[in-house]
């Protein structure tokens, strides 16, 4: 009996296991949308909610300019920081759509971006769509995406094309 034995194993070691997750949470938070296999996802979940759960917590302090923050504040944002940096890594890269690479910083992507989009929100940050089995091994798939996204681009295109229709 598994009895107060949380979390899958991924028939990988720990320290394996975490640097799957490491990278999952840094593709997650990069590019706010992934896909991946039905376990690995609800188990992403865990660790992913955990990260934004600790940036929203700070409150304003998470968002606002660090020269407007009291000294106490700019600890506490600091110490946000280092132990979600620990985790996650410092950078990411992104492809654009004409083949160059854009270096973006994830933690503060998490502490602005995230934290101001789902401030206020008690949890429930991420949303698991089923897909139906992958083709190679049937293993089932899922997308993992945040419940609040932020799509400027789109809203964009759509007055565009109002625009455009009147």
């Amino acid at each position: 009996m598994r009895h107060l034995k949380a979390g899958r194993k991924f028939d990988r070691d720990a320290s394996s296991r975490r640097a799957m997750f490491r990278n999952l949470a840094a593709n997650l938070i990069l590019h706010e949308r992934i896909e991946t296999t039905d376990a690995k996802a609800k188990e992403l979940r865990r660790v992913a909610e955990r990260l934004v759960t600790r940036a929203t917590r700070l409150g304003k302090v998470a968002y606002t300019k660090p020269g407007e923050l009291s000294p106490g504040d700019k600890a506490k944002r600091l110490h946000a920081t280092r132990l979600v940096g620990s985790f996650v890594g410092r950078f990411g890269t992104r492809t654009l759509p004409g083949g160059d690479y854009e270096k973006v910083d994830l933690v503060e992507k998490l502490f602005t971006d995230l934290a101001k989009r789902f401030e206020g929100r008690p949890g429930g940050y991420t949303r698991i769509v089923k897909l139906g089995p992958r083709r190679g091994d049937g293993a089932q798939m899922a997308l993992i995406e945040w419940v609040v996204r932020n799509e400027p681009s789109t809203a964009s295109f759509a007055a565009e094309g109002e625009a455009k229709q009147d």
